[in-house]
């Protein structure tokens, strides 16, 4: 029976291993490779390229050729420069269109000279993406305003916080439209919209806004525990409720229409989002949908309003809003607040433990307030919750030290009653309820610590105030992998591992997401951490589990090895503490612990 354990045990992890391998070659190496790929078209994509010219779009809005030069896709057209504390780019006056915004309080990479981000860009691109505003009127003599309607600039330049710029344009048959677009100090542009009908006849008109991106980068999408796409709050009965539908289900289902009062909707990003903010007194249609152009899935979120009718000498007045930067928490909580917007701080992709994500990360964030560091904020984060989960982890630890004492006589139980598998169970079953000990102790700090690693999984992976945070020395990014890899000696032997044949993404850091074979600083760390907190628990009473339990720690430093640093540097400082905790249980039950062992073989060696 024992050789027949150890051989499954044997099987089990070679097909374990090879599984891994598997993974690594058909599914993460490529993901990897599309990655890498996306990273080096963002690096490229401020560049001009000469020599390509530009192609017009067709009827549909849409561009049959793309082009690289971001010069050439801006076009001819007189443009109003954008310059805020927090963005720059432009605005066209064909159309009115946002179609050129850059996030200058954030770069691309942390490589010196990373260009900034790039939120909004224009028709003719590939990947465009714009935000533009105007009017539905059927049988409108001369026309309303539309998408390649050549606005004049009738006052301001550049478009600032303290200077808003107005645009005019006159349809020849009675109708003035002007518009004045102001934007603040953050993320918010306000477009303000007056109809003036000088004519003889009233006019029914009704106006609308629009996000429009014009296919989908390579590197968006891709993540299951990641929302990317449409994103929108609507009412709904006396509340708000907030919707999301990922790219491919977006493309799946072409139309998603709501009718709402007040809410907001648009498309996000990551760290990025594009919505537009209605009056949120107004009734308006909004509208996911998706239009194949010539061979290319268009998304756009749509959003109009009420119908509207414009006496002759009279003018009506519209205002829409909208939101283009980052979502970063304290911002989307004030303009949730100064704007009335429903459950705008949902923009960002709490998961479904929201009412753990959500506090753990306020945590984080006040301990960053304090310390100034990430890093150090995670720490304190880790001692809070080991000192709310202090008292159980405390009975836990009690009953894993009883365990260890009674090792002798579970061991006599075990060779007394050796060929009666059930009654030894049975008289075991007896020993712990005598002793008061609970046989699962063991699982438990583990268990109740799940959630909270999700949550701050979670944390890390979808909140911008973590993004690009260091913490000391090598680590200079919290949401990534630990860069260091023991294949380069930590960075003494310089090379790329990523060069070698077959295994070169086995052992690279930029290789699969998943199992990998370059281990770091930190994820030999935790292991370590892993192995000594093991080692202090009671060993399992069957020979088979003693040998699986005693692979756990090196398996899970495979695993553990491509996760955020974050979570390494809060998994590693919680295995401490509670060694710590366990180290303290045991001095009081007098139980054997190898830190002791271990102090002890070193005096007696330092003594001879």
């Amino acid at each position: 029976m024992k050789s027949e354990n150890s051989r499954n045990t044997i099987i089990f992890i070679v097909i374990t291993v090879l599984f891994l391998f598997a993974y690594q070659a058909f599914v993460l190496q490529p993901q990897a490779d599309a990655r890498r790929a996306a990273q080096m078209a963002a690096a490229e994509k401020t560049a001009p390229v000469p020599g390509q010219a530009a192609t017009a779009a067709d009827a549909s809005g849409a561009p049959t050729v793309f082009v690289t030069d971001r010069r050439q896709a801006l076009g001819t057209a007189v443009r109003v420069p954008i310059q805020t504390p927090t963005l720059r780019g432009s605005l066209s006056l064909v159309g009115s269109r946002i179609d050129d915004l850059f996030l200058t309080e954030y770069d691309e990479t942390l490589a010196e000279g990373s260009p900034p981000v790039e939120l909004f860009r224009p028709q003719g691109m590939n990947h465009a993406y714009f935000a533009q505003f105007g009017w539905i009127g059927a049988n409108v003599a001369g026309g309303v305003p539309g998408p390649n309607t050549p606005w004049q600039l009738t006052a301001g330049s550049v478009l600032t916080p303290n200077t808003p710029v107005t645009l005019t344009w006159d349809n020849g048959q009675g109708l003035r439209f002007t518009r004045v677009v102001a934007v603040d100090a953050r993320y918010v542009f306000t477009v303000t919209d007056t109809v003036a009908n000088l004519g003889t006849q009233p006019i029914t008109l009704r106006p609308y806004g629009r996000v429009e991106r014009q296919g989908i980068p390579s590197d968006l999408g891709k993540q299951p525990i990641l929302h990317e796409g449409a994103i929108g709050t609507f009412s709904k009965g006396s509340g708000f409720s907030t919707e999301q539908v990922k790219y491919n289900d977006w493309v799946k289902k072409g139309r998603v229409q709501h009718e709402t009062t007040g809410g907001w909707l648009g498309i996000t990003d990551k760290y990025w989002m594009a919505v537009l903010i209605p009056d949120q007194a107004e009734t308006v249609g909004a509208e996911f949908r998706v239009r194949d152009v010539n061979g290319l899935n268009v998304h756009e979120a749509n959003l109009q309003g009420s119908v509207r009718t414009v006496a002759p000498g009279a003018q009506i007045v519209e205002t829409q809003r909208l939101f283009a930067g980052a979502k970063r928490n304290e911002v989307l909580a004030d303009y949730e607040k100064s704007l009335d917007l429903p459950r705008f701080i949902y923009a960002i992709d709490w998961g479904f433990l929201f009412f753990l994500t959500r506090p753990i990360f306020l945590v984080v964030d006040f301990f960053f307030g304090v310390f100034g560091n990430f890093g150090l904020a995670i720490l304190a984060l880790t001692v809070v919750v080991k000192v709310i989960m202090f008292p159980l982890a405390n009975k836990a630890y009690e009953s894993l030290s009883k365990m260890r004492n009674l090792q002798p006589k579970m061991e006599e139980l075990k060779k007394k009653y050796a060929d009666d598998a059930p009654k030894q169970q049975q008289e075991l079953m007896a020993l712990y309820q005598r002793e008061k000990i609970n046989p699962l102790a063991g699982c438990i700090p583990i268990i109740i610590q799940i959630p909270v690693f999700y949550a701050l999984y979670k944390v890390l992976f979808v909140t911008i105030e973590m993004r690009h945070a260091p913490f000391f020395g090598w680590i200079q990014d919290l949401s990534v992998r630990d860069p260091s890899n023991i294949w380069t000696l930590f960075g003494l032997i310089p090379w790329d591992p990523s060069t070698v044949p077959l295994i070169g993404g086995l052992i690279s850091i930029h290789g699969g997401g998943g199992f990998t074979l370059a281990l770091s600083v930190l994820a030999i760390f935790y292991g370590a951490t892993m192995w000594l907190q093991q080692a202090m628990n009671p060993p399992a009473p069957d020979p088979v589990q003693r040998q699986i339990f005693a692979f756990m720690p090196l398996v899970f430093t495979f695993i553990m090895a491509p996760f955020a640093a974050g979570l390494l540097v809060y998994w590693s400082w919680n295995n401490i503490l509670s060694i710590l905790q366990q180290y303290v249980i045991m001095h009081r039950f007098k139980a054997e612990n190898p830190i002791d062992q271990f102090i002890d073989k070193y005096i007696k060696k330092t003594a001879t």
